[in-house]
């Protein structure tokens, strides 16, 4: 486990210019930094990347092929305050959840569908964090969907747990409970 960890540690370094501004939340920069999708988007299996996060023998996220390519998709990385060990999100976090809805409604982002993937601080057992990650994001796909009328077939959750922290030597911090959107490409609706 502390091998695993430790080599997942070196996909914070990977993260760190999109977690810079995590804390500067605007509905300008999240439709400017979701909407650079250059060309059509790589088909992504998201039943695939929820496999590769539960099977991930230690790799790097950027390392697994299915999360290779999202990797290079348009991602934002948002701070969602959840209480410990917990689905339930701080009212702090209202506000940020609002930005999110009222940029994915944007025209320049409404034709396209976003991937929730919840994170986890390592405070728990692998097992448990991994479904506590894939409750927490599957929490905001409700909230977006239901509060915020958001299409609920433009959200795909994905739950990572504790694989993916910020600061790899500091894993079990807070700040590792947070959410990253990542733009999967053009909606269509099925008919």
């Amino acid at each position: 486990m502390t091998m695993r960890k430790s080599a997942l540690a070196g996909f914070a370094a990977f993260l760190l210019p999109a977690l810079a501004f995590a804390q500067q939340v605007s509905q300008e920069r999240i439709v400017s930094g979701l909407g650079k999708l250059q060309g059509a988007a790589p088909i992504v299996d998201v039943e695939l990347l929820r496999q590769e996060a539960m099977n991930g023998s230690g790799k790097q996220m950027s390392g697994l092929p299915n999360w290779s390519k999202v990797s290079r998709l348009p991602q934002m990385v948002v701070e969602i305050a959840f209480a410990n060990d917990s689905v339930a999100i701080e009212p702090e976090s209202y506000r940020t959840l609002g930005m999110i809805a009222d940029a994915l409604h944007h025209p320049n982002l409404w034709a396209y569908k976003f991937l929730v993937v919840g994170h986890t601080s390592s405070t728990g057992t692998d097992q448990h964090n991994l479904e506590l990650s894939q409750q927490r994001a599957d929490a905001i796909k409700e909230i977006l969907s239901t509060t915020f009328a958001v299409d609920p077939g433009r959200l795909y959750a994905v739950g990572v747990g504790e694989y993916f922290p910020i600061d790899g030597s500091k894993s079990e911090a807070a700040n590792n409970r947070r959410v990253q959107l990542y733009n999967l490409g053009v909606f269509t609706r099925k008919q």
